[in-house]
């Protein structure tokens, strides 16, 4: 399996960004999609994640209201929405594949390589 995240960038406060993430090869293996960030000198923290089969979307609650995942079955995409974008959300942003839902980064299996999302004030 082969994920490939996109859509990072530079932006100001206020400002919203869509960062995607294309699935390829053997995807059966994975049930939910998830967003992790990493920001400056902290460990990765848990964004969003998505159920494949129910869409069933859990945030974490310094996203929640501002950020929508979502999903592209026909593209086997997911979806990050960020909105009212916030400096404090300035991170290397991953998305991930594993076998259920959670919020803890060991659970999934499968990488992405990092975008990097900057928001300046």
């Amino acid at each position: 399996v082969q994920l490939q995240a996109s859509g990072g960038g530079e932006v100001q406060a206020g400002d919203s960004l869509r960062l995607s993430c294309a699935a390829s090869g053997r995807t059966s293996s994975i049930s939910v999609r998830g967003w992790f960030r990493q920001p400056p000198g902290k460990e990765r923290e848990f964004v969003a994640y998505i159920t494949w089969g129910s869409s069933t979307a859990i945030y974490a609650d310094s996203v929640k209201g501002r950020f929508a995942i979502s999903r592209d079955n026909a593209k086997n995409t997911v979806y990050l929405q960020m909105n009212s974008l916030k400096p404090e959300d300035t991170a290397v942003y991953y998305c991930a594949g594993g076998p259920y839902g959670s919020r803890r980064y060991d659970t999934y299996g499968y990488w992405g390589q990092g975008t990097q999302v900057t928001v300046s004030s």
